[in-house]
């Protein structure tokens, strides 16, 4: 039986190394998301700290921990699923993590970032984990970002495998600061990502990115733009979010989770009929 409900895409501003002001913006933007009919919500990529910031050496924490546990208490207030980014200290060591919250404000499922670029590795260690929520919106994945480059999709399909009926990336989409988005529509690569997912699986698929400056790191110039993607089973478009360094936006979002079309060695049978050639 399909599950029906509303989904929030908060396309939230992060200010690189301003924990306060990033973390005031998240909790707003949950509230909002509760207010207008949401039952989850997803927010962007090391939504504390921002994305590849030096800042996380010293300011990133725990999880659990103060961070996190702003995020809980605010799902748990507002009766909504989260989804969000955060940087994670553990012991020596910094992750590019993200958790999904349930409505009573617990931690149901942590993901650390695997397929992080190479120019964030003297930052964050490689994740360590995949795995699935069961959920009264259905089974739900989350990974972050880059895990669901086309190169590194085996990540999602083992997910997908797993039972996931929706899969939720917090992001952090940069363009080089002159880039034209009239000459160059930014999205292609994560449209075909998505949509391969969406119509291999029947599954939904939602991106959601950040907006603003980077203005430390690697990265030091260039913007986030947002472009949140919602795709939904067969492949269709369900969201685009607005793009630019400014473009902060709450998308709402009809979201229906079908059943799993299969499992085991029935599913595989079934992406060869849909044209899979994968492992």
């Amino acid at each position: 039986m399909a599950i029906e409900f509303l989904l929030g895409m908060g396309q939230m501003l992060v200010e690189g190394g301003q924990p306060e002001a990033n973390l005031r913006r998240a909790l707003a933007m949950i509230r909002e998301a509760a207010r207008r009919g949401c039952r989850a919500v997803v927010l962007p990529e090391c939504l504390d700290l921002g994305w590849t910031h030096p800042a996380a050496r010293t300011l990133a924490q725990p999880i659990p921990g103060p961070y996190s546990d702003l995020i809980c208490e605010a799902a748990r207030e507002a009766g909504i699923y989260v989804v969000a980014g955060l940087a994670e200290r553990c012991d020596d060591r910094l992750y590019n993590a993200a958790v999904l919250v349930s409505p009573q404000g617990t931690v149901l499922l942590k993901h650390r970032k695997i397929n992080e670029l190479a120019i964030a590795h003297d930052l964050y260690a490689t994740g360590d984990r995949l795995g699935v929520a069961d959920t009264s919106l259905g089974v739900v994945a989350v990974n972050i970002c880059a895990d669901n480059f086309p190169e590194s999709l085996a990540l999602a399909h083992a997910q997908a495998r797993m039972g996931a009926r929706i899969l939720l990336s917090p992001c952090a989409w940069a363009v080089e600061a002159d880039h034209d988005q009239q000459r160059q529509p930014y999205g292609d690569l994560w449209l075909r990502s998505y949509t391969t997912l969406a119509r291999l699986y029947d599954m939904t698929v939602v991106g959601v990115s950040n907006v603003g400056w980077l203005r430390e790191g690697p990265w030091r110039g260039r913007r986030c733009i947002g472009c949140s993607l919602a795709v939904g089973p067969g492949g269709r478009i369900l969201a685009r979010g607005p793009y630019g360094e400014t473009a902060e936006a709450m998308l709402v979002v009809p979201v229906r989770v079908e059943p799993l079309p299969a499992r085991g060695t029935a599913l595989l049978d079934l992406l060869r009929e849909r044209g899979y050639e994968g492992p």
